[in-house]
């Protein structure tokens, strides 16, 4: 199978009512590493996440190594602030499965499995909606996985999570790696730090500093990047 990656921007921007969000962004995205989008609040770290994972460009272009409808299928996304069905956990898990065709007791089956994986299994009767936050966002990332994406886009997946939440949302994560690209926007620079491999800087909507995750923050190479670091306000 062809990979989807890797994915390039060039001059990609998004709009809304005339408002430039993100970009013009000229980028690439390549297989296999976990990259972080970090920035100040409002620079466009959810904008550019969801424009990346579908939402049209309103100048520039996107483009795939693959058609754009088989890469919409080969990707997935986990919010900040999780969607789930009004139904059990069982059979938000099975859902993906079944919109793809999977057989009822097949897709059961599979779900089952990916509850044992992410320590869901006591909770697989239970209605989604009534979960707490870390099972919820715990949940998402397992239904999001289930379909074995080659690329997942997380956005602040550990925003609203307490240090025991967070550590088992990181650690879910940190296995999807080993076999899917991700791409998480994050706050956290603790956790940038643990967990990614490359790093995209944001600043007013446009890529300021983008890197191996080592070296820019061992080494960052534009004062603005530096002051970010330090915790200084940056506008």
């Amino acid at each position: 199978m062809v990979s989807l990656l890797p994915l390039r921007l060039e001059g990609a921007a998004l709009v809304r009512r005339g408002r430039t969000l993100v970009g013009p962004i000229d980028l690439d995205l390549p297989a296999g590493d976990v990259t972080a989008v970090i920035g100040p609040n409002g620079s466009g770290k959810t904008s550019l996440l969801r424009m990346m994972h579908g939402l049209q460009p309103a100048r520039g272009r996107i483009r795939w190594s693959v058609p754009e409808a088989e890469a919409r299928q080969r990707q997935a996304f986990v919010f900040q602030r999780p969607i789930v069905l009004r139904r059990s956990v069982a059979a938000n898990l099975a859902y993906p499965l079944r919109l793809r065709g999977v057989p009822r007791e097949e897709a059961r089956a599979r779900a089952d499995e990916q509850a044992r994986r992410f320590d869901l299994t006591t909770l697989l009767t239970q209605p989604a909606p009534s979960l707490s936050g870390g099972e919820l966002q715990r949940l998402a990332l397992a239904r999001a996985l289930i379909t074995e994406p080659e690329l997942l886009f997380a956005d602040e997946p550990c925003a609203a999570l307490d240090g025991r939440a967070t550590r088992a949302v990181e650690t879910h994560l940190a296995r999807a790696a080993s076999r899917t690209t991700l791409v998480l926007a994050t706050h956290d620079m603790g956790q940038a730090r643990r967990i990614a491999t490359r790093v995209i800087f944001l600043l007013h909507g446009r890529v300021h500093e983008t890197g191996p995750a080592d070296a820019f923050f061992s080494d960052p190479q534009t004062e603005a990047a530096r002051a970010f670091l330090r915790g200084d306000i940056v506008e």
